[in-house]
């Protein structure tokens, strides 16, 4: 069984960081694209990254340049390190991997950016 939980979400000021994790188990993370999204009540799920099993990174052009993916195979872990935050980044932050044709989704982590 597939399983797949965030952590890291923070209320934080505009400007500042914050480093969400995923934790995978249940499937050979080596092997497998792993993905961050993020969703608020007024929009649908839309993607945030990626990261390749080869550790190619792909980001949504609103935040490339101020968030960063990367991966950790050993410890089956899968980060995104955000900075200049802003307020429209604010959002439940989930973690998605498809395995068996099957998509696999966290719980979330919830981001609030705010003064």
């Amino acid at each position: 069984q597939v399983h797949l939980v965030e952590s890291g979400g923070d209320l934080v000021q505009p400007g500042g960081s914050l480093r969400l994790t995923c934790v995978a188990s249940g499937l050979n993370f080596r092997l497998f694209t792993m993905n961050w999204y993020r969703q608020t009540p007024e929009k649908e799920r839309e993607y945030v990254a990626s990261i390749t099993a080869g550790g190619t990174a792909d980001y949504t052009d609103s935040v490339r340049g101020r968030f960063t993916i990367s991966r950790d195979n050993v410890r089956n872990r899968v980060f995104l390190q955000m900075n200049s935050l802003k307020p429209e980044d604010t959002a439940r932050y989930y973690c998605k991997v498809t395995y068996a044709s099957r998509d696999y989704w966290g719980r979330g982590t919830q981001v609030a950016v705010s003064s």
